[in-house]
């Protein structure tokens, strides 16, 4: 497997060591970073891209969220397609306005609490064990409630809308695919009108 290194990095940049920047200067001031389908199964020490605003490491391996803390400027994060099955260790992302998850192993939707900004939640297609339905942490819910604008949470065996009127400030719910077959009326206006 790959490790996410900063040498991972250099070779993805294609930074040619001029004289007059260092390769650490350069990775300084690195605002998006694509490195996707890189095979990538752990996230070490990134903590030279700290002016990362936007980070893609989709379609890899990578099993857990860790190292992240350096990027207190990141919006964007882009972890689909992974073998991740907690949301963990993102505390420090202060300014994380969307967030990529889909395609993963998360049976739980928790560990966010503390993402104020966070305006897009993408949590669809879980690969939940037979008969699972993906589930949210009252916390996480209430944290969320005024900047969650954005939720896709489809194809998760979901069965039930009610707990997410809490959510005021939802724009767009995609809830696709799932069990939800006798929602109840109420429910979705609820979550439409607020």
């Amino acid at each position: 497997m790959v490790r996410l290194t900063v040498d991972l990095v250099a070779k993805s940049i294609n930074h040619k060591n001029r004289k007059e920047e260092s390769l650490a200067q350069y990775l300084r001031k690195i605002t998006h970073l694509n490195l996707s389908d890189k095979n990538i199964d752990t996230i070490d020490d990134l903590s030279l891209c700290r002016n990362l605003n936007v980070l893609y490491l989709y379609d890899n391996q990578i099993r857990q969220i860790h190292n992240l803390c350096f990027a207190s400027n990141l919006t964007h994060l882009y972890l689909q397609n992974n073998c991740i099955s907690c949301i963990e260790n993102l505390t420090s992302l202060k300014k994380l306005e969307k967030l990529y998850l889909g395609g993963n192993y998360i049976t739980v939707v928790e560990g966010l609490e503390t993402l104020e900004e966070l305006r897009e939640l993408h949590v669809e297609s879980q690969r939940l064990p037979l008969g699972e339905k993906l589930l949210f942490d009252p916390r996480t819910l209430h944290s969320l409630a005024k900047s969650l604008s954005v939720l896709n949470i489809s194809n998760n065996n979901i069965d039930e809308l009610g707990e997410l009127a809490l959510l005021e400030n939802i724009s767009h719910l995609i809830a696709v695919d799932n069990q939800l077959h006798h929602v109840k009326l109420w429910s979705l206006i609820q979550i439409r009108l607020k």
